[in-house]
């Protein structure tokens, strides 16, 4: 028994420890930052860019056969939060994402990766629009490593894409940004 114990406490100490040194990072948005305003979405009110960030992670698990992107927003009012992107099936050898891959159409995105469906109602990178007026809202950026490329319809809601994307997570890593518009004048 003991050293079925033992085994069992490497393994979660090699779990965790492995787990830490998955990163994710941007060099236009560093985590507990403010973003910048080029990164906000084009419509409902908002007037940015909408233009997605340059990502990069590393120290991701060697079992890892592709990689998700997502940037959600607990604070969003709806009682769900708010899915700005999904970018699934990233190659396993890629470990960047440059500025604009989420554009609409998939066109800046690695071979074989796809967008899937934000909340916005389109597959590709939705940027920050927090109602005026409120408090900043949080953008948690994260990289999946999967067990395996995901099989989802084309036309998949951002929780259906989530399911699958929860079911095939080896380990991920994260950062938080924030985001407020000032109140209407």
């Amino acid at each position: 028994m003991k050293t079925v114990l033992s085994s069992l406490a490497f393994m979660a100490l090699a779990t965790v420890s492995h787990a830490e040194t998955f990163t994710l990072s941007s060099p236009d948005i560093k985590a507990d930052s403010v973003i910048d305003k080029r990164f906000e979405f084009n419509g409902f009110g908002c007037s940015g860019e909408n233009t997605s960030p340059a990502l990069s992670w590393k120290g991701a698990p060697k079992e890892a056969k592709a990689f998700a992107v997502t940037v959600y927003d607990p604070d969003a009012p709806t009682g769900s939060g708010w899915w700005h992107w999904l970018a699934i099936n990233i190659p396993a050898d890629v470990q960047a994402l440059a500025a604009n891959a989420g554009a609409i159409g998939g066109a800046n995105l690695p071979k074989g990766a796809s967008h899937g469906r934000s909340d916005f109602g389109f597959a590709g990178w939705g940027g920050v629009c927090p109602p005026q007026g409120g408090k900043p809202h949080r953008y948690i950026f994260t990289v999946h490593a999967l067990k395996a490329p995901l099989e989802v319809p084309a036309d998949a809601t951002a929780a259906l894409t989530g399911y699958f994307m929860g079911m095939n997570t080896i380990a991920k890593a994260s950062f938080t940004a924030t985001y407020s518009r000032a109140a209407a004048k």
